[in-house]
């Protein structure tokens, strides 16, 4: 992250806002958080497979929307991976709790290391 200004992490900072304020209740949504909720499922499997000891309901809420938008954009290849992590652990430092930042760099390169598994 160069800055807390950059307009990349202006637009990912909104849509970590609005994937948690969405975990309590239907609000509206930008097309992209739309696309993450409907990719919900398959997003959460790889998050539930690079974590099998936290299940998605124990996560802390803000942890859970920071890595959904991480592995949406890994997926989609918004970004480099190593770039979409460190947003999402700046993310975390930014919004979560004192682990934060390094759970979710420990889930973000689990799902990494499978998916680059899988290529081979």
């Amino acid at each position: 992250m160069k800055s807390a200004q950059d307009p990349r992490h202006q637009q990912r900072r909104k849509f970590v806002k609005e994937l948690f304020a969405n975990s309590f209740t239907k609000q509206a949504m930008s097309a992209t958080v739309r696309n993450i909720f409907n990719n919900k499922d398959s997003i959460d499997k790889q998050i539930m497979a690079a974590a099998p000891a936290w299940p998605l309901e124990k996560l802390n809420k803000i942890d859970l929307a920071i890595l959904r938008l991480a592995v949406y954009e890994i997926g989609k290849e918004v970004a480099p991976s190593k770039v979409v992590i460190d947003e999402a652990v700046e993310l975390a430092k930014e919004y979560g709790g004192e682990s934060s930042p390094s759970f979710i760099n420990g889930v973000l390169g689990t799902i990494l290391k499978s998916q680059d598994a899988e290529e081979f």
